[in-house]
């Protein structure tokens, strides 16, 4: 192919693939015109995930009737003349590019009036080319129409999500604005159903309760700027305000924390980890926190042009910014947090040890139940699957898992070491086994093997357990109700961002049932699972971790005998369904070596 240059409709549609990649991508767009154009009543509406319809109304300044078609051409903008000017950018949106990619694949309509018109103008585009236009009544502000998105490019719309994932993240995206721009009403419209609508009242908190819930919104602490605090004159002026959440409200992903810089949301890894080391020591590992931080500084010390989408900004002084980050919310912790109640510790061989083993000992039949761990009196440590009778049907255990070939040596069991491991003897050497891992190994061979034969176990709850969840995690509940049905649990919507939970897997039962719908939740979300690929595997993955033993828990010798037993029986005892490891081998020659049996190390 000899060289050319590409025509004006496909140098338009390579450019929409820089801005528009999905229907979130165009309410962003135009949320961001709807805010330069100092709008306080900003209304999204969709229909079927953005797909086939978004319509995005606001009450901002509108565009004058002499330049509404100059405004949908390719680098026509009101907001910068040189390059000179993006040192200074007060603006969200530049580059003059968004309206004309969004008009290239769809067909999209404009009606917008301009303060001191007396008549509004209307247009209409079909891939990027006006094809009406005539004067109309409208109120001041501007609506834009997009309707069937990728319509010109069906390569771009097979890779469009299906239409609760596409929701999910319009309501995310909405939600985030909301929070950076409290003085503005946002209303979202899915459908029939309205999922948001803040009151535009200027109080982040107002819409923290909305977007979170109001118990959750309680729970976060308000993060004032460091004006006490000595300023190096070398470095820049950098404020961090916002609200970041108590230590007890977390979330198994980093997806909560949000980071806006001069009203423009970003994502930045390093920024992120500065919000999560500001929690050090306060978090269990994999837990991070609920945050809304705003960062203000000047436009001079901060690049907006360094990404396609804009999502990403590039700052002059990344180290001041972290510090400050980071400090910011430190001391918004420790002044603020309430203090947690002591727990006593307790040393190994300490009475307290003691005591706790001799009440343990009084209910080790009842809690092996309720852990799948039963022990028949005939049964000695290290025997496996396949020399176990059979367990008779009316005691409701499922059969033992089947295994081809023997992957683990026969175990005895010596003991436990800080109340995490159990410490086995094999003909090999020494075994450390993580129980909390063993035993989500076990469960999760158990659920699945239930799941293939259809006997899945739900646990009808006495009474409802009403959750409000985010707009966002509500979207995520409705894409995932097969498969949270699939693995036991029953929920219906019960308000605009509240469901009911009615049922729970009977694994799961004697727990909080909030807090396990929202932990599969969490498992979805952030799809970490490196050795399962469905949605349905990694909600059961999450059951499991749950009802699984924990570390520091005690467990009596017939307890880790049966769990050692049931690891056996299991298809792949190596690894917890996460992919850690289950245990750690340290054979006999290298014990031998260390105690210089073997001679010198």
């Amino acid at each position: 192919m000899t060289i050319h240059i590409l025509s004006s409709d496909v140098i338009a549609q390579i450019a929409a693939g820089e801005v528009v990649e999905r229907p979130a991508s165009v309410v962003k767009e135009l949320i961001e015109n709807a805010l330069d154009a100092g709008a306080d009543v900003i209304s999204v509406e969709l229909q079927e995930g953005g797909k086939r319809l978004i319509r995005v109304s606001d009450n901002g300044s509108g565009i004058p009737s002499e330049e509404v078609e100059l405004a949908v051409r390719r680098h026509a903008t009101s907001k910068l003349s040189t390059i000179d000017d993006l040192d200074s950018l007060g603006t969200l949106g530049f580059r003059g590019e968004a309206l004309a990619a969004i008009a290239s694949i769809s067909r999209m309509s404009l009606v917008s009036r301009a303060a001191g018109e007396t008549a509004g103008t209307s247009i209409q585009l079909e891939g990027g080319h006006v094809i009406h236009r005539e004067a109309t009544g409208a109120p001041q502000g501007t609506v834009i129409t997009v309707e069937n998105l990728f319509f010109n490019t069906p390569a771009r719309l097979k890779f469009l999500k299906k239409e609760a994932t596409e929701r999910q993240a319009v309501n995310a995206l909405v939600s985030r604005y909301a929070m950076a721009y409290p003085h503005v009403r946002f209303v979202l419209q899915q459908g029939s159903k309205e999922v948001l609508h803040t009151t535009g009242s200027g109080e982040l908190r107002d819409v923290l309760a909305e977007v979170y819930g109001i118990d959750a919104a309680a729970d976060m602490l308000e993060v004032l700027p460091l004006d006490d605090a000595p300023r190096r004159e070398d470095l820049p002026f950098i404020e961090v305000y916002g609200f970041v959440g108590l230590p007890s409200l977390n979330r198994s992903n980093r997806s909560q924390i949000t980071l806006f810089v001069n009203g423009r949301w970003i994502q930045d890894a390093s920024l992120t980890y500065a919000v999560a080391q500001a929690y050090h020591t306060m978090l269990m590992v994999g837990r991070y926190p609920v945050a809304t931080v705003l960062i203000s500084l000047p436009p001079e010390e901060v690049d907006v042009n360094v990404h396609p989408t804009k999502a990403q900004v590039r700052f002059r002084r990344a180290d001041a910014v972290f510090s400050a980050v980071q400090r910011t919310i430190r001391r918004t912790l420790v002044e603020q947090a309430p203090p947690t109640l002591p727990r006593g510790e307790v040393l190994w061989g300490s009475p307290e040890w003691a005591a706790r083993r001799e009440r343990l000992a009084q209910i080790t039949g009842e809690r092996m139940s309720q852990l799948g761990l039963s022990v028949g009196d005939d049964e000695t440590p290290g025997r496996y699957g396949q020399q176990m009778a059979p367990e008779d049907a009316s005691t409701g255990e499922a059969p033992p898992i089947e295994r081809k070939k023997r992957i683990l040596p026969m175990l005895r069991v010596i003991g436990q070491v800080g109340g995490t491991y159990v410490v086995a003897e094999g003909p090999q050497g020494l075994y450390l086994i993580d129980q909390h891992a063993a035993h989500e190994r076990i469960l999760f061979e158990q659920f699945m093997a239930e799941r293939v034969a259809g006997e899945t176990v739900s646990q009808e709850l006495l009474e409802a357990v009403v959750i409000e969840l985010a707009p966002d995690q509500m979207a995520l509940v409705e894409s995932s109700i097969d498969d949270l049905q699939a693995v036991g649990f029953r929920v219906e919507a019960f308000g605009r961002n509240t469901i009911r939970v009615l049922a729970v897997p009977e694994l799961v039962s004697q727990g909080d049932p909030g807090e396990a719908l929202l932990a599969a939740l969490g498992e979805i979300e952030c799809g970490e699972m490196p050795t399962e690929a469905t949605a349905e595997q990694k909600v059961i993955s999450r059951v499991c971790k749950q009802a699984a033993v924990k570390a520091g828990q005690i467990l009596s010798y017939d307890e880790m005998e049966a769990l050692i037993r049931r690891l056996e029986q299991c298809q792949a005892p190596k690894t917890c369904p996460h992919g850690r490891p289950t245990m750690i081998h340290i054979s006999a020659e290298e014990l031998a070596k260390q105690f210089g049996r073997l001679g010198a190390i």
